[in-house]
């Protein structure tokens, strides 16, 4: 099943007569867009799984939420709705709007990477019609991309992760009332990130990374997914790829020195799940971004 297909906001638009799906694509790397248009609407979110990043570019001062009638949107204004929130909305007049589906695994990614948490620790706090203007001019360029064509799909991946930094930075907060059970502790998260960082060249293994925390492979693998919100394997790999753009980014090397740089088997592997986190080949990604 598609990114899209288990979007529940994005299911929740397009089961609506009255709204219009302009566009929308699959960006890879857990994050997903669509371009909407609304008019004379209602339309309830009940505990998504995923985030959603929105702004509004034309329209939307009749719309406000329903326990809130005396707050309406305007053009520019932001909304961020969590995983599991709950919320009801009524569109009075036309809106056009942009969303982007980020998902948990993603967040958590983030979270890792940006700010040296765990996942498990932080909600996306709620914001309802919020002011941020660079954060509005990057959903407006992205509004402006043909996502599906790949030069510009991979700039819309690009922006995509630019929002999402954004709002981990700005708009992310400790639960409150939290007690953490279990995972690994601030130091052994340190050393593994940075052991990880240093040896994507090599072939690590479950014991080895295990090891490191003198714990036996199955309590780690546990500790490790409550720690940082995703199993080993999966972020192994989110770390080869992210290290993979920069080198596609910053040098000229070989195709097959990256792969292997990163740790991946052959140039044939790499290109392979190159193209199944990003919908598009190391060639296409380097030409786009100027690497």
């Amino acid at each position: 099943m598609s990114q899209l297909d288990q979007s529940q906001v994005f299911q929740a638009m397009a089961s609506s007569p009255n709204s219009r799906l302009l566009h929308s694509a699959e960006l890879g790397d857990g994050l997903a867009a669509a371009l909407w248009s609304n008019r004379h609407d209602t339309r309830d979110y009940q505990a998504p799984s995923h985030h959603t990043l929105s702004c509004y570019l034309a329209g939307g001062t009749g719309t406000f939420r329903r326990e809130r009638p005396d707050s309406k949107g305007a053009p520019d204004k932001l909304c961020i709705l969590p995983a599991g929130h709950q919320s009801a909305w009524v569109i009075n007049g036309e809106i056009d709007l942009v969303h982007l589906y980020v998902s948990q695994e993603q967040f958590a990614l983030g979270a890792v990477r940006l700010l040296d948490r765990e996942p498990r620790e932080l909600q996306l706090r709620e914001g309802t019609f919020l002011d941020d203007p660079q954060q509005a001019q990057r959903f407006r360029q992205l509004s402006r991309l043909n996502w599906l064509e790949p030069g510009e799909r991979l700039l819309t991946s690009s922006l995509a992760h630019a929002l999402l930094d954004h709002a981990l930075l700005s708009q992310v907060g400790r639960r409150a009332g939290l007690r953490l059970n279990g995972g690994l502790a601030p130091l052994q998260r340190r050393r593994l990130r940075e052991y990880i960082d240093v040896h994507l060249a090599e072939p690590l293994s479950l014991g080895q990374l295990a090891g490191l925390c003198a714990l036996s492979e199955y309590h780690f693998a546990r500790m490790f997914h409550l720690s940082f919100g995703l199993p080993p394997h999966r972020y192994l790999l989110a770390r080869r790829l992210e290290r993979a753009q920069q080198l596609l980014r910053q040098t000229h090397l070989p195709f097959g020195e990256i792969a292997l740089a990163c740790g991946f088997a052959s140039a044939s592997h790499f290109s392979n799940r190159f193209r199944q986190a990003f919908a598009a080949t190391p060639g296409q990604y380097r030409l786009a971004l100027g690497g």
